[in-house]
């Protein structure tokens, strides 16, 4: 006995699906829930599951072919005639699912492996033998008798310090003197990151004379522009003076002490070339629907962007202090967007014209706020709606954030989840970006841009003072239609989130 699955409804407003990847073949098993085949609507790409258990035994619609709700797309029968098929369909069903799972098991195992790689520093390059091999007390009786001349003495521990201090000359201590010396050469204390420097103070004449006799204003200047600590420098002029020479020599030493150090640190990244290159594909229906909806977007409105820029120095400070506690009580890591969605659903409260649509000549003010969040996927951007931004908290904004985006990627949203937003915010920050100036979807009105949260020299005011620190900032950009929304509007909800934002009074909407 066999029986027909249907295309069943997607969602309120979707009428027809296209079939864009069987999961299962003919004579493949399938079990009641599981995933048989992947469709795309105009609101969302997701898998179709399988009502019924049994052998499919016949795909009445290939991919890429468009139907409407309820065509037939699948025959399945009660697999009496064929149970040999069984044994095998588990193993080609876990597949896919086996492919991407074992992955990072691989990948994490080795990592606690280098640990003990790193001692073994003689000179085979094999690091998966090294580890099990673990020739610790090897190495330890190789590394130890460095010098020759010590063997006599190592048994017995009283005279290794004997043995350390009999240099074949008496004055040991002098070159020990002398050794001690030159030590602070390349250490002037250097000044906290977070410094704050005056704008109008002159530039000290460098905290460099620990009394080092006389020096020419030349040899000062000079020393001054190397970053050179004259106290430092023993002279080879007539009676120990400082000559210009011996700056530069100085000078010298200290770059090639430092510059060794700093290059490890730049490592330029290799960027891998796309099997695409050179290729024609075909656009998907949901890159065909993303395109009609923003070219029908740019000619049915007037859009403009408006950009401020945010001091987010004490939000950074109180997310450091608060995000471990954060992880353990509600299991999301604390990024900066929960921060920005929570500033804009207030100022959206105060200024509720952000949040209006249009609908012919009359403005239309939802009596909540449902915010979009825009998520980057393979298939293309999906913007998922949290319901009621406005009344929730930074653990609530974090969840509803972090699951929203996870189903979005996996293909596992209802297409109502993708409905009835209000107002939507991008973080396109997230990929590097300084800020862009977003398109606006019909019907909202107005899509808030974060860039990326970045350190930089800022001019503050401090006790009535102009003074430079290092600050994190970052650019907040609104688009929005200049048919209801003028730039008077914009500005007072930008100001609004970045007072909110800087105040960095956060600790009452933690939400634990």
């Amino acid at each position: 006995m066999s029986e027909s699955v249907n295309l069943p409804a997607l969602g309120e407003s979707v009428t027809e699906g296209t079939v864009t990847r069987w999961l299962k073949n003919v004579g493949d098993r399938v079990e009641v829930d599981e995933p048989l085949l992947e469709v795309s609507t105009d609101k969302v790409d997701t898998e179709i599951p399988s009502p019924i258990a049994g052998i499919i035994e016949a795909i009445l619609v290939a991919e890429d072919e468009t139907v409407e709700v309820g065509t037939p797309l699948v025959t399945i029968g009660d697999g009496t005639s064929s149970p040999e098929a069984a044994p095998e369909v588990p193993v080609e069903a876990a597949q896919p699912a086996a492919a991407v799972q074992p992955e990072p098991a691989e990948v994490a195992a080795p990592e606690p492996a280098p640990a003990p790689a790193v001692e073994v520093h003689t000179q085979a390059p094999a690091p998966v033998s090294a580890p099990v091999a673990a020739p610790a007390p090897v190495i330890a009786p190789v590394a130890v008798p460095s010098p020759v001349e010590v063997p006599a003495p190592i048994p017995s521990p009283e005279h290794a310090p004997a043995a350390a201090a009999v240099p074949v000359t008496p004055p040991a201590p002098v070159a020990a003197a002398s050794v001690d010396a030159p030590a602070p050469t390349n250490a002037p204390a250097p000044a906290p990151v977070d410094a704050i420097v005056p704008v109008d103070a002159t530039v000290p004449t460098h905290a460099i004379d620990a009394n080092p006799g006389y020096v020419t204003p030349l040899v000062r200047k000079l020393a001054n522009e190397k970053g050179i600590d004259l106290s430092t420098i023993v002279g080879s002029g007539v009676g120990g003076r400082i000559r210009k020479e011996d700056v530069i020599a100085a000078a010298d030493q200290s770059a090639t002490a430092s510059g060794p150090a700093a290059v490890p640190v730049v490592t330029a990244a290799v960027l891998e070339t796309s099997p695409l290159r050179g290729t024609s594909v075909p656009m998907s229906r949901l890159r065909k629907v993303i395109a009609e909806r923003a070219v029908i977007s740019m000619q049915s409105s007037a859009q403009l962007t408006s950009v401020v820029e945010v001091d987010v120095t004490l939000v950074a400070n109180f997310r450091n202090s608060v995000k471990a506690k954060f992880l353990s009580k509600t299991g999301q890591k604390l990024s900066f967007l929960p921060f920005f969605a929570l500033a804009a659903a207030e100022a959206l409260k105060a200024f509720p014209i952000i949040n209006a649509t249009i609908d012919g000549d009359t403005i239309v003010y939802p009596p909540q706020e449902n915010m979009a969040i825009a998520v980057d996927t393979e298939r293309g951007l999906l913007t998922p709606v949290i319901r009621d931004a406005g009344s929730l908290d930074l653990a609530g904004l974090a969840t509803q954030i972090a699951d929203l985006a996870a189903r979005t990627r996996d293909n596992k949203l209802k297409p109502d989840e993708l409905a009835g937003g209000t107002f939507t915010l991008t973080n396109t920050g997230s990929r590097g970006a300084l800020f862009d100036t977003p398109i606006v979807f019909l019907p909202q009105s107005a899509i808030l841009g974060t860039g990326i949260v970045a350190k930089k020299p800022v001019v503050v005011s401090s006790g009535g003072l102009d003074a430079i620190a290092i600050r994190s900032t970052v650019y907040l950009a609104l688009s929005y239609d200049h048919r209801i929304v003028d730039g008077a509007d914009a500005a007072r909800f930008l100001v609004a989130v970045k007072t909110r934002l800087e105040g960095g009074d956060f600790a009452g909407n933690i939400g634990y």
